[in-house]
């Protein structure tokens, strides 16, 4: 969904996906200034996070596609044999946790670059990525994807007949998943601001982002148990299970 300006066609998933990295930007750079940082830093690693951040989202999604994908033929192998879809981001998708992973890793290149302290970076980042990951789940609502079971609970939500799944076309309303995702999202950030000024003496470099490990794998893992269109690696939601391991090891991290 989206309109046409001249020969480009601007799509509302890409806008609101790039307002959500601007909002973080100014978060982590107040974030920066008030840890004595340089506060410029952000703007200028903006871009190579942005572009890590596609790069892994969609490698994820390549590797992960989900099984609506997988029954119209778009799987793994298709991909990588077929590179010209591989790189049509707006033709099937992108995985939060790729982009998570891509946008950390071009994350440590600037740092090393920069010769920053990275683990003091991740925990500067951390309530900014939180509110980002807020912000964008909305790109998901215009697209009408994103949604769980059928509910017929007081803020269920209308999908149209054309973006059911099968076997749910006669079903109007669903839970909107990526209502969930987004209001537990900006929990995470309140509560990641407010804990670094409540204990900072008490937090090492990088607790914070070990805490934002935790939180936002937890919520994901939960909502998992909604959602009708999952991405099975070996009959294995591998979203979910992603999500498990990922909790549990930063659990592991942060008490040791």
């Amino acid at each position: 969904m989206g309109f046409q300006v001249g020969p480009f066609f601007i799509r509302y998933y890409g806008i609101i996906l790039m307002l959500g990295a601007v909002a973080a930007a100014f978060l982590a750079e107040r974030e920066a200034r008030r840890r004595g940082e340089q506060s410029d830093l952000v703007w200028d690693g903006l871009i190579w996070v942005i572009l890590g951040g596609i790069i892994g989202a969609r490698i994820w999604h390549i590797l992960t596609p989900p099984q609506t994908m997988v029954d119209l033929g778009y799987t793994t192998g298709y991909y990588l044999t077929h590179p010209l879809d591989a790189l049509a981001v707006w033709h099937g998708g992108l995985g939060v946790p790729g982009a998570v992973i891509g946008g950390l890793i071009a994350m440590y290149i600037y740092a090393r670059r920069k010769k920053l302290n990275y683990l003091i970076w991740l925990d500067i980042v951390a309530p900014a990525l939180a509110l980002g990951q807020a912000i964008g789940r909305w790109g998901n609502f215009v697209n009408q994807e994103l949604f769980g079971s059928p509910t017929n609970l007081p803020w269920k939500i209308f999908i149209e007949p054309q973006f059911r799944l099968p076997g749910y076309q006669n079903i109007e309303y669903y839970h909107p998943m990526f209502l969930y995702e987004s209001l537990w999202s900006l929990a995470i950030v309140g509560f990641l601001l407010w804990l670094p000024r409540r204990y900072e003496d008490r937090l090492l470099s990088g607790d914070l982002f070990l805490i934002y490990l935790i939180l936002y794998p937890v919520g994901r893992f939960l909502l998992e148990f909604i959602r009708l269109e999952t991405s099975l690696v070996g009959g294995i939601n591998i979203n979910q299970m992603m999500m498990a391991i990922v909790a549990i090891v930063a659990a592991g991290v942060l008490i040791w």
